[in-house]
């Protein structure tokens, strides 16, 4: 990394914000291996969003069932659904499989509900997306996770990562070695931590919609009105 090219965000440049904590950003990975690439690739992004000043989890998929192979009581089910809600920018790291994202990668996804009672969980959060290729450099993988970020209604940043030939890209210890991949990386997880700053105090606004709005009044009328149909009568 080189030091006086390395930014830590400018929260004046990106207006008044209320919010004090470290951004909370939630990092996925796709793969059991013993030596996952993908995993390597999320913790490298976790060493560069904590010096970036953001609090980290990682997830560890260890365990978790097959969707609707367990009740959401599930305890691995609970835990990424909490660790789902507690953030507000995650990461998802996938290595590419027959020309997709991991099976593994889909199932924590798949995990995740797009509402639980009155909350979303993903709803107007942040989102990076990486992969990692054991061959030439490819895109299905990061283009699939894209399109799962915005059908749940996450704020996906413009930029992601592709890391080819991945083996050649770690070093034994799983450290990344310096190179253009490496410096992608940073410019992601840079510009993962400013939409996080720039949107978390606005994410209920942004993702406000008319059609839901005018659903909720439509019920609220439906409620009102049955109310006064029922105090009609018993008068």
């Amino acid at each position: 990394m080189q030091s006086d090219a390395f930014r830590l965000p400018d929260v004046e440049a990106l207006g008044a914000l209320r919010t004090t904590h470290k951004p909370r950003i939630l990092l996925l990975y796709g793969s059991l291996r013993d030596r996952s690439y993908s995993r390597f690739l999320a913790q490298e992004a976790e060493r560069l969003l904590q010096t970036l000043g953001a609090e980290t989890r990682v997830f560890d998929p260890r365990g978790l069932p097959l969707p609707d192979g367990a009740p959401d009581t599930h305890e691995k089910v609970q835990e990424l659904r909490e660790l789902a809600a507690w953030s507000e920018g995650q990461v998802w790291s996938s290595p590419e499989r027959h020309g997709a994202m991991s099976g593994i990668m889909k199932a924590q996804i798949d995990w995740i509900p797009l509402s639980v009672g009155a909350v979303r969980p993903t709803q107007g959060k942040t989102l990076a997306i990486m992969q990692v290729s054991g061959g030439s450099q490819s895109f299905n993988a990061v283009n699939q996770m894209r399109v799962l970020g915005r059908w749940m209604r996450m704020i996906t940043i413009p930029n992601q990562s592709s890391v080819a030939k991945a083996f050649l890209e770690f070093d034994d210890a799983g450290r990344m070695k310096p190179s253009p991949y490496y410096d992608r990386v940073v410019d992601v997880m840079e510009e993962l931590m400013k939409f996080t700053l720039l949107t978390r105090d606005r994410a209920a606004y942004l993702v406000d919609r008319y059609s839901e709005r005018k659903e909720s009044a439509a019920e609220l009328s439906k409620r009102v009105n049955a109310r006064e149909a029922i105090g009609g009568t018993s008068a």
